[in-house]
């Protein structure tokens, strides 16, 4: 028996266009590993980290998509955002203010 299941161009056009810009995103920082993680009725949330420590990340509508996103990138992908993977990572003075600057004390942000 054939294989039935139906190709949703929408959904491939969407798969193809994040494999874009994780391919882009690689190119700019010597190349990239990612991490996937569910975040509900919004989709999946696609880390990646550049071999520079430089980092970003894209919202795909579902965990499924996401996987397939980055496989068709070819990117090394992990399970967790932990380790030596997290240890990457790096961050400058915006990142630092934007994330607990206000909170603790630190420079405003106006």
């Amino acid at each position: 028996m054939a294989d039935t299941q139906q190709v949703d161009p929408k959904a491939e056009r969407r798969v193809a266009k994040l494999a874009r810009q994780i391919d882009a995103f690689a190119k700019a920082h010597g190349g990239a590993e990612g991490q996937v993680a569910y975040i509900g009725e919004r989709g999946a949330r696609i880390v990646l980290v550049g071999e520079d420590g430089g980092w970003g990340d894209l919202v795909a509508p579902s965990y499924e998509l996401a996987e397939k996103a980055v496989q068709k990138a070819g990117i090394t992908v992990h399970e967790d955002f932990d380790g030596e993977f997290a240890a990457k990572v790096r961050t400058g003075p915006y990142e630092w203010t934007r994330m607990a600057g206000i909170q603790v004390g630190g420079p405003s942000n106006t």
